[in-house]
């Protein structure tokens, strides 16, 4: 069953939706989702149209509403259920995870996946202890859920806790997985930013795949050659 605000909201998308961006869209993200066209910048004017018209969600209403948005089979209606929760992220609290882990096990794609893990779960988390369900993703065989609790400290920089970072990455370096071993530098790189000595040690340390050890020393090797 849908949500009357849902509704109006897939309307004004269908409405505007574009044949000829349809196909490239859907290409690129290698034919897995179908698309109405509409590019992102055009996108977000649509959401602040809509959003100006409309106001933004109830609290209360906003699990019914991403749900109802999600179950549409065009991806911009996911990007407008996250465009949803981004907004309210500071209402979130570790009650919503369980609406989180649907969105991160239905439709999976990094598109959501890192929106999801980077602001919301990582907002969750820092404010509203989230162990219990980090340890359940990151030892979950979905590696969308591995992923998500590997990037989730992607904005902490000098809060992150270094120990659990690196503990998660250890779980996981053996993975053949593309999504992790990308997941697994960009939270390295990240934290380079802050850290860029603990994340050599680590790296020269540890066994990581090419591709990780290459995204996590990215940052650190820039340093380095500007240093001469």
């Amino acid at each position: 069953m849908g949500h009357e605000y849902a509704d109006r909201l897939v309307s004004l998308l269908k409405e505007n939706q574009n044949e000829e961006n349809r196909e490239a869209m859907e290409k690129y993200m290698r034919n897995q989702f179908v698309f109405f066209g509409i590019k992102t910048p055009e996108r977000n004017a649509l959401m602040r149209e809509f959003l100006k018209e409309n106001g933004k969600p109830p609290v209360e209403e906003l699990p019914a509403i991403v749900r109802s948005l999600w179950r549409e089979p065009q991806r911009e209606c996911q990007y407008a259920a996250m465009t949803l929760l981004d907004k309210r992220t500071r209402y979130l609290t570790k009650d919503d995870l369980p609406l989180i882990e649907e969105l991160i096990l239905t439709g999976s794609w990094w598109d959501t996946i890192d929106l999801i893990a980077s602001n919301m779960v990582g907002s969750i988390h820092e404010k509203d202890e989230a162990e219990e369900h980090l340890e359940k993703w990151i030892h979950s065989d979905n590696f969308w859920l591995n992923r998500t609790a590997i990037l989730h400290q992607l904005k902490y920089k000098e809060k992150t806790d270094e120990s659990r970072l690196f503990r998660y990455i250890l779980m996981h370096n053996d993975s053949k997985e593309f999504f992790i071993q990308k997941a697994i530098g960009w939270a390295l790189r990240e934290y380079s930013k802050t850290n860029p000595e603990a994340v050599r040690q680590f790296i020269d340390r540890e066994n990581l795949a090419p591709l990780s050890k290459r995204e996590g020393l990215k940052h650190i090797n820039r340093l380095e050659k500007a240093k001469g």
